[in-house]
C-alpha cells in the first residue's frame, strides 16, 4: 500500500531490508516492515534527471528508500549508472567511489537536510540496470557505499 506523506513522496508500509530468499516484500503485513520512499520531486528535480558525476557518467535516481529494518534509519539512494556495466562499459570500478562520495555530499546530505529525516546511515547505490529492491539479478552490475551523514558531510563507513 502505497500512500502520499506531507514530503510530496510516496510511502510503502513496508520492505524488506535486505535480499531475503524470495525478494523484498511489498505486501501490508510483509516481512521486513520497514518502510520505503520513492522519491518522485526533490527540490524541482524529477526522479528521472540525469545527473553528472565527476566520472563524467551520467547516472540516473531510480529510487529512496527509508529503511528501519537494521534498528535505526537507513536512507538508501538507487541510482541507474548504465556505463557500470560489465560489458560494454566506459566506468571502472575505481572511478565509482568518488562519484558516489559527490552524491552523498550534493544530493544526500541536501535531501535530508530538505525533508528534516534524521538517518543513522545513507547508503549510495549504483546498478547498470534497474533491479527492484531486494531482488537478485546476476546480470546486473551493482556497487554500494554506506556513509555516516555529518554536519561536516558524509563519513565512508567500511563494510
Amino acid at each position: 500500500m502505497i500512500r502520499p506523506d506531507r514530503h510530496r513522496t510516496a510511502r510503502a508500509t513496508c520492505a524488506a531490508p535486505a535480499a531475503p530468499a524470495g525478494g523484498a516484500c511489498h505486501s501490508w503485513w510483509g516481512r521486513g516492515c520497514g518502510f520505503a520512499v520513492s522519491v518522485l520531486v526533490f527540490a524541482g528535480m524529477a526522479a528521472a534527471a540525469d545527473i553528472a558525476v565527476p566520472s563524467g557518467q551520467t547516472v540516473t535516481l531510480n529510487e529512496v528508500l527509508l529503511d528501519k529494518a537494521p534498528g535505526e534509519l537507513w536512507v538508501r539512494f538507487r541510482f541507474v549508472a548504465p556505463q557500470i556495466a560489465r560489458d560494454g562499459g566506459t566506468v571502472a570500478s575505481d572511478q565509482v567511489g568518488p562519484d558516489m562520495d559527490h552524491l552523498c555530499e550534493s544530493l544526500a546530505l541536501p535531501y535530508l537536510t530538505h525533508h528534516n529525516i534524521d538517518a543513522a546511515r545513507v547508503v549510495i547505490s549504483f546498478s547498470d540496470q534497474v533491479v527492484p529492491f531486494g531482488t537478485k539479478n546476476p546480470a546486473a552490475t551493482q556497487y554500494f557505499e554506506a556513509y555516516q551523514p555529518d554536519p561536516a558531510g558524509c563519513i565512508w563507513e567500511e563494510f
